[in-house]
C-alpha cells in the first residue's frame, strides 16, 4: 500500500519503442504529468515524456532509458506525490484513503477494506472479514451508507448486499 503522501498513478507496463518509453497500465487520469516526480519501486524519478491518452498513457522516466530497464521495472506501481493530485469532489476518495478502514453495518463489525477493485460497471471495496472470507461491496449509494475518514469507518448495508442483517 502506498505511503499516505503518495498516490498510485498506474503500473509500469510493456515497453514502447527503443528509448525507454513504456505503456502505463491501470492509469489514473490526471495524476501523470510531464515533469512530475514519480516513485517506481524504492526509487524516485521524473516523467520526461508523456504521450498517448489519459486512459492509455505512454511515459518515459529519467530512471530508465532502455527496453531492458523497463522490463526490469514492469509491474511496479508508479506513485506520485499527493500534492500534484487534482482536488476531489464531495464523496470522492483516493483508494489509499479507504484501504485499511474498518467496515461496519451500523454497530456490527463486518471487516476491513483490503483494497479498491475496478469492476466493469463500478469500483468496489474488497472487504476482508475476521474469518478470512472476502466480501465485495460496490461503491454505490445503496450499498455504502457513508464513509467517515476521520473515524476510519465505512458503513455498509449488508441486507442490500444479500447478507443477513
Amino acid at each position: 500500500m502506498p505511503a499516505p503522501n503518495w498516490l498510485a498513478a498506474g503500473r509500469v507496463g510493456r515497453p514502447h519503442g527503443l528509448d525507454g518509453s513504456f505503456h502505463v497500465t491501470g492509469a489514473r487520469p490526471g495524476l501523470l504529468a510531464l515533469g512530475n516526480a514519480v516513485r517506481v519501486g524504492d526509487r524516485e524519478t521524473e516523467i520526461e515524456r508523456l504521450a498517448g491518452t489519459g486512459d492509455r498513457p505512454i511515459v518515459r522516466v529519467t530512471l530508465a532509458g532502455t527496453r531492458e530497464a523497463i522490463e526490469a521495472l514492469r509491474g511496479h506501481d508508479m506513485l506520485v506525490p499527493r500534492a500534484v493530485a487534482p482536488p476531489l469532489e464531495a464523496d470522492e476518495w483516493y483508494a489509499t484513503e479507504l484501504e485499511g478502514l474498518r467496515v461496519v453495518d451500523g454497530a456490527r463489525d463486518v471487516g476491513w477494506v483490503s483494497r479498491l477493485r475496478a469492476l466493469p460497471s463500478c469500483e468496489a471495496l474488497e472487504v476482508t472479514r475476521a474469518d478470512g472470507r472476502e466480501l465485495l461491496v460496490p461503491l454505490v449509494r445503496d450499498a455504502v451508507r457513508s464513509v467517515d475518514l476521520g473515524a476510519g469507518t465505512v458503513d455498509v448495508d449488508l441486507v442490500f448486499l444479500g447478507e443477513e442483517g
